[in-house]
């Protein structure tokens, strides 16, 4: 439970933090970068894996590289389904899953040094 609830603010400051960094993602404060945290983990657990399933052809074609485009498109599912957090473009979702996947790694590396 708690190692849960770290993730999701570690999720949430990458996410504050990639808002501040890229242009074209508005979002209002820390506590809708909590919220867009909680909503975009629950598309990534209920609707990303049927999309995986069915465009694992493509995946395999493209080595894995379309993962990408379905990352972005759960960034624009969670812009659509959220009023304070706004995406400009497909481009800028793709930018924004990748620089969000680094910070949480450096973040989840950091703070897992520190438990051991």
């Amino acid at each position: 439970m708690i190692n849960g609830i770290i993730r999701l603010l570690l999720q949430a400051i990458a996410i504050f933090v990639a808002a501040y960094l890229i242009p074209g993602i508005s979002l209002t404060n820390f506590g809708y970068a909590v919220l867009v945290s909680v909503v975009l983990s629950v598309v990534n657990v209920t609707i990303k894996p049927i999309l995986q399933i069915i465009s694992f052809p493509v995946t395999i074609l493209t080595l894995g590289f379309f993962t990408l485009v379905i990352n972005a498109l759960m960034v624009m599912l969670v812009d659509y389904l959220m009023d304070n957090f706004s995406v400009k473009g497909f481009w800028t979702a793709m930018l924004f899953s990748i620089v969000i996947s680094i910070i949480y790694w450096v973040l989840n590396a950091l703070v897992s040094d520190k438990k051991k």
